[in-house]
Formats: C-alpha cells, structure tokens, sequence
C-alpha cells in the first residue's frame, strides 16, 4: 500500500498552500506525466486567450492521464505548472482547487516567457506514485 506524507524540515518554513517535501513509501508505480496544456480536437490549442478554460483543460488532460496509468490525483505528489503571465497565479488556486480540492502537495510554479505554441498560456506537468 503506498503512503504518501508531506512534511518539511525543521527550520524551514512550512507554507499553508504547498508542500515543501513528500515522502513516499510503499509505491510500486511511478507515473512521469509530461506537460498537458489545452488542445482542441484538432489538436490545436483550445480557449485561446482564456487562461482559466486552458487551466481546466490542462488539468482535466492531467486527470486523464493519472487515471489511465491506474491512479487518481491523490496519488500525484509532485507538480509543476508553467505560466506565460504570472498575473494568471490568482485565477490558478480556485482551477487547481476544482482537481485537489485543498490538499497541498509538493509543487512549483515557474513563469516563462513562452510555451510550445503562442496561444498555450499555462502547462502542467506531475509525478504520480502509485
């Protein structure tokens, strides 16, 4: 049975919206879920211009893909999201809180100043363990 516990350092400071570290034991499986963004049936990127529809996407992308590999969300410790504009980080919590609900996990948040394709404003990328 895995176990997965968060859990910081001493003397480092602990956040209330992430986690700084996650131990896992127990896990058989571990899932690396290379970046989702928002694609169109088309394969074209979906919502453009609209960061909070190409976060749902990307995120429902990600669910699919922690499912498809036999896991849940539950079972992903480790996030990475991309911004093209990090004025989205505001629109970002209640979208990543719709998937995770409250839950903290081990994450990052990077700006950059482009992804794959101009209209992409946001990429997510996980570690599952399962």
């Amino acid at each position: 049975m895995v176990k997965i516990e968060p859990y910081c350092a001493p003397g480092v400071w602990d956040p209330p919206t992430y986690t700084q570290a996650v131990k896992v034991t127990g896990a058989a499986t571990i899932l690396f879920i290379s970046g989702q963004v928002a694609y169109d049936d088309k394969g074209n990127a979906a919502h453009p211009g609209n960061f909070t529809a190409q976060a749902r996407e990307a995120f429902r992308a990600l669910k699919a893909q922690v499912e498809a590999g036999g896991g849940t969300l539950q079972n992903v410790v480790k996030l990475n999201t991309y911004l093209t504009d990090l004025r989205h980080r505001a629109d970002l919590i209640p979208v990543r809180q719709e998937f995770f609900g409250k839950r903290t996990l081990a994450s990052t948040l990077v700006g950059v100043t482009a992804l794959a394709h101009p209209d992409w404003l946001i990429e997510v990328e996980a570690i599952a363990v399962l």
